[in-house]
């Protein structure tokens, strides 16, 4: 089911796509791909909306900067200075968090307006990337498709072919607040990794997978989130044909459960330590499932070169419990 949410500056018109199943209900725009709302029920089984978001088209284009609900790429996270080699040629992007090249530069997917279509049990967003948007090479056909299994669990599947060698790494950027109650720095977390990417001052990757043990960055075993972190964490699983659990969140005071599934060998723990109003820092946690930070200037970081003939493939899967 679809309807009208807003109308852009130019005139286009972006539209919400509720999807309803086992309990769980999204919306979705076609304006960046946003999960604008998430509705699951609590240990009571009273529902309530899990992630961070506005009521009107107008608030997402007011406060853009920290990408609430969206779907990111071409390249989620950071490229250090905005450049990187691929063959003999080196790419300048959008130094849109100077120096670096940030989430896809100024105007990425988050801000473009998604061709949507109904499949089975849910809705597929795509669109045409063209060669040279925000510096990136290739004429790049993408989608995501949103859909709800039989269980209520949100599934986001991400497909990608080019015309000529490029990069891609797609994830969604919602904030969880399984409380609803605007502070999740009592959620308990549990990430299955062992190591995470250390970074300098620009937050990019010093290109150290460093020990998680003994230092704040152990999430192996259940512990309060707490605040101060934006980084990349190595799953133990490394990158897996099939979604493989790689995280847990859970609230205590209403009992909800997120427990993370996905196909992608880092997730990064974003605490919104720099929201601003009409939330606040610590509102909520974003588990961005993704390839690592500055891979494109890392060979020795697993690659998100795509080339002509391959298809990227990406899957994470986002379900709900409560105890």
């Amino acid at each position: 089911m679809s309807e009208l949410f807003g109308t852009l500056p130019d005139g286009t018109p972006v539209h919400v796509w509720t999807l309803e199943r086992a309990g769980t209900r999204v919306r979705i725009l076609s304006y960046g791909g946003i999960v604008q709302s998430l509705e699951v029920p609590d240990r009571d089984g009273r529902p309530g909306n899990v992630v961070l978001g506005f009521a009107d088209l107008d608030g997402y284009l007011t406060h853009t900067g920290p990408y609430f609900g969206a779907l990111v790429g071409r390249y989620a996270n950071r490229i250090a200075g905005g450049r990187f080699p691929l063959g003999e040629l080196t790419y300048a992007l959008e130094p849109n968090s100077p120096p670096n090249s940030l989430h896809g530069g100024e105007r990425g997917f988050d801000k473009r307006v998604w061709d949507v279509t109904p499949v089975e049990d849910g809705v597929r967003l795509s669109r045409v990337s063209p060669h040279g948007e925000e510096g990136f090479p290739g004429r790049l056909e993408v989608s995501a498709t949103y859909t709800l299994d039989a269980s209520g669990a949100l599934r986001i599947a991400y497909e990608a072919t080019t015309d000529e060698p490029t990069v891609v790494n797609l994830t969604n950027h919602s904030y969880f607040d399984l409380g609803g109650a605007g502070s999740t720095g009592g959620h308990e977390l549990r990430i299955a990794a062992s190591r995470y990417t250390p970074v300098d001052a620009d937050l990019i990757p010093t290109g150290v997978l460093e020990d998680v043990t003994g230092t704040r960055f152990d999430f192996r075993t259940v512990r309060k989130v707490g605040t101060g972190y934006d980084h990349n964490f190595v799953l133990d699983k490394g990158v897996t044909p099939a979604v493989e659990e790689a995280a847990e969140l859970h609230d205590p005071v209403s009992g909800r459960v997120l427990t993370v599934a996905t196909t992608e060998p880092g997730m990064q723990l974003y605490t919104a330590d720099h929201l601003e109003a009409p939330f606040a820092p610590g509102d909520g946690v974003a588990l961005e499932t993704q390839h690592f930070p500055d891979s494109p200037n890392r060979p020795e970081f697993p690659s998100t070169e795509l080339r002509p003939g391959a298809v990227y493939r990406s899957a994470t899967v986002y379900a709900f419990s409560a105890r």
